[in-house]
């Protein structure tokens, strides 16, 4: 399931499920120490809607409005063994790279790269190579590295000052991200109940700081935010069924359901989201999961868009900073809750 967005290494001895989290750690940078600098229009973003890694790079880029300066193909839902491709594009081929599968541009840079072919994935237009895949630290380099190329009012998500604070409750996030994968994917009964209890452990977590503050951390949006509300948009459509993560619903749940609304209705997070596109790379590429392919027709997910108020708790979305303007006519999603 690599190239699902889902890298793993091994199962573990009672059937675990371990996430191969060795990426290709180039940087794209201000400075180009590492051979690529920050240039407008050199690099294109690659993503698949379905993917919530990569939906964290597609909320980023939205909310700092980088959409002038860093191109995005998108990645059709479903992939075969070889990796994502683009078979949303004319011709099946990405209008930029020209390509037809992500692993091209993998192989362009390693010819013999054997590991994950992942979305989020940068690419450098001129050479065709894919320069990053590191998907925890891309989102930090476009809030730090590509601050020049900023919209007016851009956020700050990751401020200097509360960056050990974030990166102690990503600890804990990472345990709901991962952990729906580790729920799903085990291959033994004792794995399973294990990593379902810590899943739902963190989520309780979670829940208790979510109940007396709007957002993760301080009282704006912050890269928190972006780490745990791919997993959360997507678990009841996803999750809670095909990864049997079925303790409860997030709508099931109030303070999550509540938070989860409130980032939904914020533009640059709702706006970002296919759920059809969710649902159909889960249940079919999954067939290790869902045998038979098939979509579900459910669930109702129009309670994403009922009142959440959590207003009350106080916290501004963008701190002084302002919303982002609606997407790009060419990436708008379907408007299906």
């Amino acid at each position: 399931m690599a190239q699902a967005g889902v890298p793993v290494d091994d199962q573990g001895m009672a059937g675990e499920f371990k996430r191969d989290m060795n990426y290709i750690a180039t940087r794209i940078t201000a400075d180009g120490r590492d051979g690529y600098p920050v240039e407008p229009g050199r690099y294109r973003l690659v993503v698949a809607r379905a993917c919530p890694w990569a939906n964290r790079a597609v909320i980023v880029r939205r909310l700092l409005g980088l959409e002038p300066v860093l191109s995005m193909g998108i990645a059709g839902p479903t992939h075969d063994e070889r990796s994502w491709q683009f078979d949303l594009d004319p011709g099946g081929r990405d209008t930029v790279l020209g390509i037809e599968r992500l692993r091209e541009a993998f192989l362009a840079r390693f010819p013999d790269y054997e590991k994950g072919i992942t979305v989020p994935t940068i690419v450098d237009i001129p050479s065709g190579q894919a320069v990053t895949n590191d998907f925890p630290q891309m989102t930090l380099d476009l809030s730090g590295e590509w601050r020049e190329h900023h919209r007016p009012g851009a956020p700050e998500l990751y401020p200097e000052d509360l960056r050990a604070e974030i990166d102690q409750v990503n600890d804990l996030v990472f345990k709901v991200n991962n952990g729906v994968y580790k729920t799903g994917f085990a291959q033994t009964q004792e794995a399973h109940e294990k990593a379902f209890a810590e899943l739902f452990e963190a989520m309780d977590l979670l829940s208790e700081r979510l109940a007396g503050q709007r957002f993760l951390v301080g009282d704006t949006i912050t890269e928190a935010d972006v780490h745990l509300f791919p997993t959360l948009v997507r678990f009841d459509a996803v999750y809670h069924g095909h990864f049997k993560a079925n303790r409860h619903k997030v709508s099931e749940m109030p303070v999550l359901r509540d938070y989860t609304r409130d980032l939904f209705q914020t533009p640059g997070f709702g706006d970002t989201i296919h759920f059809p596109q969710i649902k159909e790379h889960y249940y079919v590429v999954h067939r290790n999961v869902n045998p038979t392919g098939i979509i579900p027709a459910g669930p109702d997910l129009s309670g994403l868009l009922e009142p959440h108020g959590r207003e009350k708790l106080g916290g501004r979305p963008f701190g002084n900073g302002t919303p982002p303007g609606p997407p790009p006519e060419s990436e708008r999603v379907p408007d299906v809750v």
